[in-house]
């Protein structure tokens, strides 16, 4: 009975240790450690000016940890093998504070100069954003790229090179804000072993 007991115990403490949530410090937005077969790889605090204005998680199939990933963290390719990798990966958006469609648009505008046609298409989902939505954007191979904006599904793009553009935004060779960038993979060392 005791051994039974001391199982159960065990098995508890590791599924709380699954069950842990990550906090953003600068926000302290908490983002989950596991999502849906997918490893948060780190999260962030987008700033304008001063101006806190989104916290965002970045999550990677658990199969590209051991796979086109492993090996990779604290180097540039890891960024590349993030950005061109044909595996699940989402970044997850918690707003901070309101922001008009403009300016969210714009922001996205900006990050995606140069971007082919479905740019404008994908801009178009969004709009006026209130503290406390949350977005998420994800690629899913042989699905495409996925949006939800404050819960509501949105058309499905399915398009790899305008997806891996999105996702420069923050993980690419000129992202939206460096320190962003830099601390969505600040986990990868001790998920990439």
């Amino acid at each position: 009975m005791k051994r039974f007991a001391g199982i159960l115990f065990l098995l508890s403490l590791a599924s709380f240790a699954f069950a842990q949530d990550v906090v953003e410090p600068r926000s302290g937005t908490k983002f989950p450690a596991k999502d849906s077969g997918m490893s948060l790889l780190g999260a962030a605090l987008r700033t304008k000016s001063i101006v806190k204005v989104y916290a965002i998680g970045l999550y990677a199939a658990d199969s590209a940890l051991s796979g086109p990933l492993k090996g990779k963290a604290g180097t540039p390719e890891l960024y590349k093998a993030i950005l061109e990798g044909d595996f699940n990966k989402k970044v997850v958006m918690k707003f901070v504070r309101n922001l008009s469609a403009n300016q969210i648009r714009d922001a996205f505008r900006e990050g995606l100069k140069g971007a082919d046609g479905n740019a404008e298409k994908w801009i178009g989902y969004f709009g006026d954003v209130q503290s406390g939505n949350e977005f998420v954007i994800a690629w899913t191979p042989g699905v495409g790229l996925q949006t939800k904006v404050a819960g509501t599904e949105k058309p499905v793009i399915n398009d790899k090179a305008f997806a891996t553009a999105v996702f420069g935004i923050w993980l690419g060779a000129k992202p939206i804000q460096e320190n962003v960038k830099k601390d969505l993979v600040s986990r990868a060392g001790e998920l990439l072993k």
